[in-house]
């Protein structure tokens, strides 16, 4: 990608300038090398999806983004459903909700060498993989439904996994909305057998070295250490996902002119989130999107039980489970009264309700401390009133007996600073009035009390702490 025709505004942050019917401008993510070894078709790419209508703010393309289908891959964008936005059955992919699961093992590499090739020669028999492959499981009609809607909880369900599992996976293994009388019989028909298994491409199921460490006390509080081997599994929804693609992706670049869209590139197909056809093609790809959270389930406790017979003493403990190709239904806050506001909006409270609803306190303040680092600049401010409602709603939990893993992530929130502090203060007014958090909360206010203060206004863009 050619930078000189970007406008730079920041070290790891470009804009390609609204041109032509771009409604809004599109933003690149990386520094200079990266993003000038970039494909040029990502630009372009993502420059067409900057004129869909209802695009709210930009078009993103993240560091790691290359050509793909209507959307560079690695492409993110929020529509406005008040607003005409779309979804568009191109930007989310074939393979909805490929995405990758990491469990750990607690073990180092030198405790794999004995085993190593008879465990690879295991694996490859009982996970199976490649084009068309199929497993053991075999859904009838009523099975599949059930699979649809219910995600890795049925899986769980089923005895594939444990329930621990569901607290560290993406919407707790089942997305609401799905809706399998969505999906065509011929979708489902090609996910009879294949419950279970790998598919081909750049899928895989991985024993992996940790080799490098970039930030010691997260890596520390998710039990990564230099020189571990971790699982990791990377799959999708299989045939039935793509299926769904395939046919909403036809029907809407057929009804485009009905909704008086013109598509930049056919391969951007789309439909007013509103249409019955937008509502139809979420109902479908939420199904699809359970359907991969359960194929994962059911992938997880297949390596395991392989695994075991090897190396009894790895713990595969389930790290974290997050798909790639999705759309999601979100409440964010994209404009802010300079005299306040929430911390990168609404969106938080997503990862709020991920991370501390049922997972253990330490990943849910480590994720929450990670997020804001991510997202250091540029801040919003979490106005003096939410750190005084906190700091009220919580006064009397005080006593609670507080983890001692909690202490190291105390230390995390006073090194991070103001940001890492008032991310974890938001999620706890939203989330500690239950009667099944009050412990957590106090758990979480002593993680955060180093940089709980009064907050001041955004001044140029950045938080002033007003001590």
């Amino acid at each position: 990608m050619d930078i000189s025709r970007l406008t730079q505004l920041s070290d790891c942050q470009w804009r390609i300038e609204p041109s032509g019917d771009m409604r809004v401008p599109a933003i690149v993510y990386g520094d200079s090398e990266l993003v000038g070894a970039m494909d040029d078709m990502v630009a372009q790419q993502i420059a067409n999806v900057a004129c869909l209508p209802g695009i709210v703010g930009a078009a993103h393309a993240m560091p790691d983004a290359h050509w793909g289908y209507g959307f560079p891959i690695g492409g993110v964008a929020a529509f406005d459903p008040d607003a005409g936005g779309v979804v568009s059955a191109g930007g989310v992919g074939f393979d909805i909700s490929c995405g990758v699961r990491v469990l750990l093992t607690g073990l180092p590499k030198a405790a794999l060498a004995p085993v190593q090739e008879q465990l690879a020669d295991a694996l490859f028999s009982n996970i199976p993989a490649g084009v068309g492959s199929t497993g053991a499981l075999t859904l009838a009609t009523i099975d599949m439904d059930r699979m649809l809607a219910g995600g890795a909880r049925w899986a769980v369900e089923q005895g594939y996994g444990a329930a621990d599992d569901l607290g560290f996976i993406e919407e707790r293994g089942c997305v609401a909305g799905a809706d399998p009388a969505a999906v065509s019989d011929r979708a489902k028909k090609r996910q009879h057998k294949e419950m279970g298994t790998l598919g081909s491409g750049n899928h895989y199921l991985e024993i992996q070295e940790v080799t490098q460490i970039h930030d010691p006390d997260i890596a520390a509080a998710f039990g990564l250490r230099a020189g571990d081997v971790v699982l990791a599994i990377h799959c999708g929804s299989r045939g039935l996902g793509h299926q769904i693609g395939t046919e909403f992706l036809r029907e809407m670049a057929m009804a485009a002119s009905v909704h008086g869209i013109v598509l930049p590139d056919r391969e951007l197909a789309c439909a007013p989130i509103k249409s019955e056809l937008g509502q139809r093609y979420l109902g479908a790809m939420r199904a699809a999107i359970n359907c991969a959270l359960a194929n994962r389930q059911i992938l997880t406790h297949l390596a395991r039980r392989t695994v075991a017979h090897y190396l009894p003493e790895a713990s595969l403990e389930l790290l974290f489970d997050v798909s790639h190709n999705t759309c999601k239904e979100e409440q964010h806050v994209v404009e802010v009264d300079q005299l306040g506001g929430l911390f990168l909006g609404d969106a938080l409270d997503v990862l709020a309700e991920a991370a501390l609803g049922d997972g253990p306190v330490r990943h849910g303040v480590i994720v929450f401390l990670a997020v804001a680092r991510v997202f250091r600049a540029p801040p919003v401010a979490v106005g003096a009133r939410v750190a005084l409602e906190v700091e009220g709603l919580l006064r009397g939990l005080a006593a609670a007996r507080v983890e001692d893993e909690l202490r190291h992530a105390a230390g995390v929130a006073d090194h991070l600073g103001l940001v890492g502090a008032h991310v974890v203060a938001h999620a706890v007014l939203r989330l500690a009035g239950r009667v099944a958090l009050v412990e957590r909360g106090a758990a979480i206010l002593e993680a955060v009390e180093h940089g709980l203060v009064e907050l001041g206004r955004v001044g140029d863009g950045n938080l002033r702490d007003e001590r």
